[in-house]
């Protein structure tokens, strides 16, 4: 019974972990599940829905908590073949505690909190919303190596990162001053404080131009002009940072591989 025990632990295990080929099918069928979720949560919005397809939602909503629920179980059950270093309470705590972990308690939870407690109609319409973390689920099955790629770059690049967000920042506090300086008077209802000048430079910086904040004066369409010439740069450096980030990861990773690979010392033709 112990053997049999372990064998179908290990094979959950198996199943339910990415990067296994026991567990490409039920990969697939999460992937589906998911997507299926996010479009009806996307057909919500539309009048009419839930008059034509109500019980269909019901009854996918149900299916899915469940397939989700025995998941989170699998995993809590399996945290200790994750672990292996650690005693199998210590797995399970940390499993609980990670962030996947996280997304999978609350890709169901939002189902189960209104039959246990009773809730004001705004709160639980709050709580469908976080169905939508159920997307990040994704992330686990379709995009690890990829996450992990961008996680490595960004820690490497964070103090770089760092302080061009905040050479940024301080050009937008900077400029925000100065144009509150330019037109309070002339526009004070516009230009009430710093903070309305704050919401100016940010819309001119990321060139969005809502156009309900704009300044009248000389002085503050010749501010404008400076901060919409400068950001151009500004705004290009995290970028930068993180291109150069890329590229070099991207070599580390193939001289990697050239000092794996076998050449033959005569001819130099790669044996592997």
């Amino acid at each position: 019974m112990v053997v049999n025990m372990k064998k179908i632990k290990s094979r959950v295990f198996n199943a339910v972990n990415p990067n296994n080929k026991q567990s490409a099918v039920f990969d697939r069928f999460i992937l589906i599940l998911v997507f299926i979720n996010i479009i009806f949560i996307v057909l919500e919005t539309f009048e009419g829905f839930l008059e034509i397809a109500d019980y269909i939602f019901i009854y996918v909503e149900i299916f899915t908590v469940i397939i989700f629920i025995l998941e989170y179980v699998c995993r809590l059950w399996t945290a200790d073949m994750l672990y292996t270093k650690k005693s199998p309470f210590r797995a399970r705590l940390k499993y609980m505690f990670s962030f996947m972990a996280f997304i999978d308690l609350f890709s169901f939870l939002p189902f189960a909190l209104p039959f246990l407690f009773r809730f004001d109609l705004r709160v639980l319409r709050m709580l469908r919303l976080v169905r939508l973390l159920r997307l990040f689920k994704v992330t686990r099955y379709a995009f690890v190596k990829t996450l992990a790629g961008i996680s490595v770059v960004v820690r490497r690049k964070a103090a770089q990162l760092l302080i061009s967000m905040l050479v940024i920042l301080i050009f937008i506090m900077v400029m925000s001053v100065l144009i509150y300086t330019a037109e309070h008077d002339v526009q004070p209802e516009v230009f009430k404080n710093a903070f309305s000048g704050l919401w100016w430079a940010i819309n001119t910086i990321t060139t969005i131009g809502y156009g309900d904040v704009y300044p009248v004066t000389v002085t503050g369409k010749i501010l404008g002009g400076i901060t919409a010439f400068l950001s151009v740069g500004f705004v290009a450096i995290p970028a930068a940072v993180l291109s150069a980030g890329f590229i070099e990861e991207s070599h580390k990773k193939n001289e990697a591989k050239k000092e794996k690979k076998h050449f033959c010392p005569h001819c130099g033709k790669n044996l592997d």
